[in-house]
């Protein structure tokens, strides 16, 4: 597949490391020389110094022959355009564009992106992707990860084995008899730097973290059959009223109002502006890295701290300050993923990588087949994967234990019809059904396959 990328800062960056990776020709263009040098001489891409928006520079890129277009620039309006021409001049196929600005995604404009008036295929927002990603993390906060899929019938965990969870040391195939009523599968385990998609008859060790596709409706219980019953957060301190965090505090008035909110924020407009827009959230004007604010905000009696500004360094020290003065847990925002693999050392309890939301919202449009929705896990390591079953697929028919699956590929859950249904050896899978499952990158293609569309279908 050719891409063209407009846009290499972070998100940009993310997506050409994944897309190249799997062997597509990727050319990224930017006005920043120092961006495009640091790509090119990092990643196989081709590097292009200019405004993507331009038409002359869209064709230097070769958008008279690519399959899509990814505008990932930190201004809407140029990602809007860079699509308008793209398609207008070049027929890209598919054209996809980062929106931020929340103005425009108004519920009374919902019209706007739609064909009739735009040339844009899919928008991205994601401030609002990981607004609800934040909200899902405040609300199981055993999880390192949730993520939803089937209509939010199915949850995605990732949950952390400490010593004393309960189900070390047990093959996953007994997990099933000893639980018998809960929908919940053991798909992948990431164990000393490594991903593995398990056996049945492998076991989960002390450190591991298990990739669990669940029953949404089950997800509190199967955090609690792994050791994990960490109350919700009800006194909790966002630092940053940007779009996450407002977006992030105004979910929290609405859905839970017995939570006491408190925003700190170090622009004194935004600061102003969040106190405006929030009824029930108290705004204080300073830094999270200011003991003074903190003790101001009480921290010491705050229940959670969630660290949402642009800076990873603020955030983490913002997160770390406030545990040493009291607050009981935090949760970091962190763009850098330089950062990840030393947040215990560093005192974090958990963090989100902004990043990971973009990347996979973009794969599930590069997937080929009737791939519904991907979420990429390990740094592109592997996949949760929803897909839809045609009567073309060779999953159709056959009972589970029958199918010759390739290695790497693990099935969590199957919706059919409104039910979600765990899999066992005797389960036939049907034609429409929706197949949850985990997949590692290099099992993906195999994925792709199992649910292409194939020429009988027509």
């Amino acid at each position: 597949m050719k891409v063209i990328i407009c846009g290499a800062g972070q998100v940009g960056y993310g997506i050409a490391e994944q897309l190249s990776r799997e062997d597509n020709e990727v050319s990224v263009i930017d006005t920043s020389a120092a961006l495009i040098t640091a790509i090119t001489e990092t990643l196989d891409v081709r590097g292009y110094v200019g405004h993507g928006a331009h038409p002359d520079m869209l064709a230097k890129a070769g958008a008279d022959q690519a399959d899509m277009i990814i505008a990932v620039t930190l201004h809407d309006e140029i990602n809007i355009v860079a699509c308008e021409v793209a398609h207008a001049l070049f027929s890209v196929p598919t054209k996809i564009a980062r929106i931020r600005d929340q103005s425009y995604l108004q519920p009374e404009y919902a019209d706007l992106f739609s064909r009739e008036n735009m040339s844009i295929d899919v928008t991205i927002s994601p401030e609002v992707e990981v607004g609800k990603m934040v909200l899902r993390r405040i609300a199981f906060p055993g999880a390192n990860d949730v993520v939803r899929f089937a209509d939010d019938n199915i949850s995605m965990l990732a949950i952390e084995c400490m010593e004393d969870c309960p189900v070390i040391n047990t093959p996953l195939q007994q997990l099933s008899s000893l639980f018998p009523d809960l929908i919940a599968t053991v798909t992948g385990i990431y164990r000393n730097g490594l991903l593995i998609v398990p056996r049945s008859s492998d076991q989960l060790r002390t450190g591991d973290l298990a990739y669990v596709i669940c029953q949404r409706q089950h997800a509190r219980r199967t955090l609690g059959l792994f050791g994990h019953d960490e109350q919700e957060a009800r006194r909790i301190i966002i630092a940053g009223a940007g779009n996450i965090g407002h977006y992030v505090a105004s979910k929290i008035e609405e859905l839970q109002p017995n939570t006491r909110v408190k925003i700190i924020e170090f622009d004194r407009e935004k600061a102003v502006t969040a106190s405006d827009l929030l009824s029930k959230t108290i705004v204080l004007n300073g830094s999270v890295v200011d003991q003074k604010i903190l003790l101001q905000a009480d921290i010491q009696d705050a229940d959670l701290i969630v660290t949402l500004t642009n800076n990873d360094q603020t955030n983490i020290l913002g997160a770390v300050m406030a545990k040493q003065l009291g607050c009981k847990s935090n949760l970091v925002l962190l763009n850098s993923t330089s950062f990840h693999d030393v947040t215990k050392s560093l005192g974090i309890d958990a963090f989100i990588n902004p990043r990971a939301v973009t990347i996979s919202r973009v794969l599930q449009h590069v997937r080929k087949g009737r791939i519904r929705s991907v979420y990429s896990v390990q740094k592109g390591s592997g996949e949760v994967i929803e897909a839809e079953a045609l009567e073309t697929s060779p999953l159709v028919g056959q009972m589970l234990r029958d199918l010759d699956l390739p290695d790497g590929i693990r099935i969590g859950a199957i919706y059919r019809e409104g039910k979600v249904l765990r899999p066992d050896g005797s389960m036939k899978i049907k034609a429409r059904d929706r197949v949850v499952l985990f997949a590692a990158a290099d099992a993906v293609r195999d994925v792709e396959q199992l649910f292409r569309v194939s020429i009988q279908y027509f």
